[in-house]
């Protein structure tokens, strides 16, 4: 737990002190974000506002890493066996930041030219599928000592289901998919000023309440089993569970800090550097902690405003007509004369919700099996 804490705070703090100094820099080199004529009218005053301070977050949780790692060298004996970047590691990690560095360069490109236009749709998603397939062959290939790797070749709700083996290409296509859905989920949320960030720091600390839960009731702790006299059907199948709450309670911690800056009136944007890192954070944690159902639940908002753009696409290409004034969701409201900090604040609220329903429904999964 202290490590955990002290990656939190270190995350916290660098992103709380070191945003002013990405702001600075950001707008001396003019990295104002490019706002389209489409969108909103309201948006328009923010033309300009430094965009791409996802980097900001990023460096914060890496270096927050570090310093939880750091911490470990004082606990107990048994926890001190991930003392050392672990697989788990290097693949949570470099999802935030590979996915972050996809959307740097469509960040880039929008403000070389001027425009909403940076990478082209094939282009983004080429570098998504790129990304995934790397680090998703790296969590499927290379398994820990006692044979255990990071993502599992059965599809998980809140565990593996059992009848649900896809084997070692089809859980590489799953764990694509999951990272690729979750980064432009994330996208599509991100537009106004916190509500991206907010609703990440929701979920973020659901997984990392997650992943300190299994390490809690881990199978890799043999004191836990022995101790508790458990079965294999009692304790959680994953790897490097601390690694897992550690992570996600940095990323969490440094989106705090960068909240503090981002919130109505936003100085500074995540831009989709941001937005696709902690994407491919959400969707790596998700298979890592064998809850890749699961999270279409706790990720309950990002599926919802993915939805409503699915339902838009369809409906115009079909009928002709529009199902909402705009799509992503956010901007049908505020069409509908919504104002921004008040679709922020509810779609928190949601956000909250949909954690606190997939947190409940992990818990009781614990219940039935204990009981």
């Amino acid at each position: 737990m202290r490590a955990v804490i002290v990656a939190a705070a270190v995350a916290f703090l660098i992103s709380l002190f070191g945003t002013p100094l990405a702001i600075k820099v950001f707008s001396a080199l003019k990295a104002g974000q490019p706002i389209r004529t489409i969108g909103p009218q309201t948006h328009l005053g923010k033309r300009g506002t430094p965009t791409m301070g996802g980097v900001a977050f990023i460096l914060a949780t890496v270096f927050a890493y570090v310093a939880g790692h750091l911490a470990l060298t004082t606990l107990p004996e048994r926890q001190i066996a991930q003392e050392r970047p672990t697989m788990t590691a290097l693949v949570l990690l470099g999802l935030l930041v590979f996915c972050g560095a996809v959307g740097f360069m469509d960040d880039f490109l929008k403000i070389r030219k001027r425009n909403s236009d940076g990478l082209s749709a094939k282009g983004k998603l080429l570098g998504q599928l790129i990304v995934g397939t790397a680090f998703g062959i790296a969590a499927l290939y290379f398994p820990s000592t006692n044979g255990q790797t990071v993502a599992s070749e059965k599809i998980s709700f809140i565990r593996d289901v059992s009848w649900l083996d896809v084997g070692k290409v089809g859980a590489v296509m799953v764990f694509v998919f999951v990272i690729m859905a979750m980064s432009n989920g994330v996208n599509l949320t991100d537009g106004l000023d916190g509500l991206a960030t907010g609703s990440s720091i929701l979920v973020l600390g659901a997984y990392s309440l997650i992943g300190f839960w299994q390490y809690r009731h881990w199978c890799g702790d043999n004191d836990y089993r022995l101790t508790n006299e458990l079965t294999q059907a009692h304790c959680y199948q994953v790897r490097d569970p601390l690694e897992v709450a550690l992570i996600a309670a940095a990323a969490a911690a440094a989106l705090v800090g960068f909240l503090w800056w981002n919130t109505n009136p936003a100085r500074i944007f995540m831009g989709d550097t941001g937005a696709l890192g902690l994407g491919g954070l959400i969707g790596g944690l998700a298979v890592a902690t064998r809850t890749t159902l699961l999270s279409v639940i706790i990720g309950g908002l990002f599926v919802i405003i993915t939805m409503s753009v699915v339902i838009q696409i369809i409906s115009f290409k079909t009928t002709g007509k529009r199902v909402f004034r705009m799509s992503p969701l956010q901007h049908h409201f505020e069409l509908a004369g919504w104002s921004e900090v008040n679709i922020v604040v509810r779609f928190w609220i949601i956000a909250g919700i949909c954690c606190a329903i997939g947190l409940g429904l992990f818990y009781s999964d614990h219940l039935a099996v204990m009981g």
